[in-house]
């Protein structure tokens, strides 16, 4: 079983950055594939970022050129740097390991954008 553990979310204004991390409890590079989801109140979630054990990467249009998904496997991490902030990313940000049938959720991290 892979424990997933957020941090760095938080009140910004608009227009401003955070950078989210996630720190599995044992080795993701190899196989896993990496994503962060988010949750708006009374929205579905909904995929906002992806990066495979290889290195590609893949973006939910809204967030495109503004937020960039990275990984330190030596670290267990994945990263999300979140730019150019808008009111509308509010939401929890939940990290989420996949390989083959194993898929392992983090306790997510809320971010919030308001002036």
């Amino acid at each position: 079983q892979v424990q997933l553990v957020e941090s760095g979310g938080g009140l910004v204004q608009p227009g401003g950055s955070l950078r989210l991390s996630c720190v599995a409890s044992q080795n993701i590079g190899s196989s896993y594939s990496m994503g962060w989801y988010r949750q708006a109140p009374r929205e579905q979630r909904e995929l906002v970022a992806a990066i495979t054990s290889r290195g590609g990467t893949n973006y939910v249009d809204s967030v495109k050129g503004r937020f960039t998904i990275s990984r330190d496997n030596a670290k267990n991490t994945v990263y999300l740097q979140m730019n150019s902030l808008k009111p509308d990313d509010t939401a929890v940000y939940y990290c989420n390991a996949h390989w083959g049938p194993y898929n392992y959720w983090g306790q997510g991290t809320q971010v919030t954008v308001s002036s």
